[in-house]
């Protein structure tokens, strides 16, 4: 596995727990819930920005990428 990939799966864990501390959630709960509401996808896609972006500021994007898919955490 090469070098980047272990970074983008280092955050995609820590964004996930940081997500889920950030509503009070297990953690599994908060991966089925960006997994649903394409949360996760836009990490995915949005990768080189959202790493230089504090947790707090990924936090509220993938918030508002659930929410627009019909999510319901605010």
């Amino acid at each position: 596995m090469s070098r980047e990939h272990k970074n983008i799966i280092g955050y995609t864990v820590a964004l996930i727990s940081e997500f889920a501390k950030h509503y009070g959630i297990h953690p599994r709960q908060a991966y089925a819930y960006l997994k649903r509401f394409k949360g996760l996808e836009h990490l995915q896609q949005h990768y080189g920005v959202l790493h230089t972006q504090s947790f707090s500021d990924s936090i509220e994007a993938l918030t508002q990428v659930c929410a627009n898919n019909g999510g319901g955490l605010r």
